[in-house]
């Protein structure tokens, strides 16, 4: 248990459904509310809080052991902590690791975001699966305080969804960024910021690319005034139908006939913006070893995800998109394309390596893609 000056950290999580679980405190004493989503991982657990897919959300890790080799800023997906709150079976706070510079606690007690340990991960999980993502309030206090749980039970009824709202707007760029590779193949992307995840930007300059990122509600003359020879549109949280505006502009870029490629988000908004709709997911996709088959070669890819919305496969009819990947667990659509114009998606991330590089392979397609146009 955490101690300093003020005493032990204790902690407790109350769902909307009326579940108590308490355990001890981490990070930020504090209080913090948000969708409950557990994530399957291993390892990765500083991509995954700094990942801005989670904005909005509440992270349980189902792997037992969370903090052993400690915080690296090599590893942030994005400038901070994105998660609501942690949760985790046991954080460890003395880490081992020569690129560690400080303890999974110090971390989150500095950037201000609660965690709770100690606590029946495999319960939360299960719970999440048979009835779905679930609202709630995660409360970190030091030992001397009162809490009334009664008060927080009647609170966590309460709780907003977040995909109610847009989060993609909310950690989206909120100016133009320019990036340079070390050596240029001579073509520019525009990247269509809604929560882009730093290793998507290191694949496209890895490439050679000059990458334009930009706010997600830039204009569509904006956008082409940067003479692009490709676009890519980026992962992000939340709800895709929201984006009405955003899938709008994708179909603009389309009908430039502009190479465009979507990961994540970006599959879903290129599939809005042809006719197609999107549904929320049970308990939704996030972990690292979930297969997605190829279905033109039949090989089954071992993939990243990160999402609690997928695109509905009865929608696609009339979409003039064909499904080119699926989820081997579910069924559920994890691949675009269209046949006349070098528009594609995919549902997973190709840009993550969580062991396995499968999907890399994507952002050559892309380059093949640009560079043919």
């Amino acid at each position: 248990m955490t101690k300093n000056k003020y005493g032990s950290k204790k902690a407790v999580i109350v769902l909307a459904d009326g579940t108590v679980v308490h355990g001890e405190g981490f990070g930020a004493v504090g209080e913090v509310d948000g969708e409950f989503v557990f994530n399957t991982g291993m390892v990765g657990y500083v991509e995954s809080i700094t990942d801005p897919s989670y904005w909005g959300q509440i992270l349980i890790q189902t792997y037992p052991l969370i903090g052993n080799y400690g915080v690296n800023p090599e590893d942030f997906e994005s400038d901070r902590p994105k998660i609501r709150g942690f949760v985790v079976r046991e954080c460890i706070d003395t880490p081992s690791h020569r690129t560690s510079v400080m303890s999974l606690p110090e971390w989150l007690e500095k950037e201000s975001i609660p965690g709770i340990s100690r606590v029946d991960t495999r319960m939360l999980t299960q719970k999440i699966r048979v009835k779905g993502t679930q609202l709630g309030i995660l409360k970190v206090y030091y030992d001397y305080e009162k809490v009334d749980i009664d008060e927080l039970v009647e609170k966590a009824k309460k709780v907003q969804d977040p995909n109610r709202r847009n989060l993609a707007a909310e950690v989206s760029t909120r100016k133009i960024k320019e990036h340079t590779p070390s050596k240029e193949n001579g073509y520019t992307i525009v990247l269509l910021d809604f929560g882009v995840k730093k290793s998507i930007i290191l694949n496209l300059l890895e490439l050679g690319f000059k990458v334009i990122q930009v706010p997600h509600d830039t204009s569509l003359e904006k956008i082409m005034s940067f003479e692009p020879d490709g676009v890519l549109v980026s992962n992000g949280p939340g709800d895709p139908a929201i984006l009405d505006y955003a899938f709008k502009n994708v179909k603009g870029l389309i009908e430039y006939n502009l190479p465009v490629f979507g990961i994540c988000l970006g599959n879903q908004l290129i599939s809005l913006a042809l006719g197609a709709t999107t549904y929320k997911l049970k308990f939704g996709h996030r972990g690292q070893n979930h297969p997605s088959i190829d279905l033109e070669t039949g090989r089954v890819l071992i993939t990243s995800q990160n999402h609690g919305f997928a695109v509905s496969k009865e929608s696609l009819g009339d979409s003039g998109l064909k499904i080119t990947h699926l989820n081997v667990n579910d069924g559920t659509v994890e691949g675009v394309e269209m046949d006349d114009k070098p528009v594609f998606g995919v549902q997973f991330h190709p840009e993550a390596s969580p062991g396995p590089f499968d999907a890399r392979i994507y952002f050559k397609k892309f380059q093949n893609l640009v560079e043919k146009e």
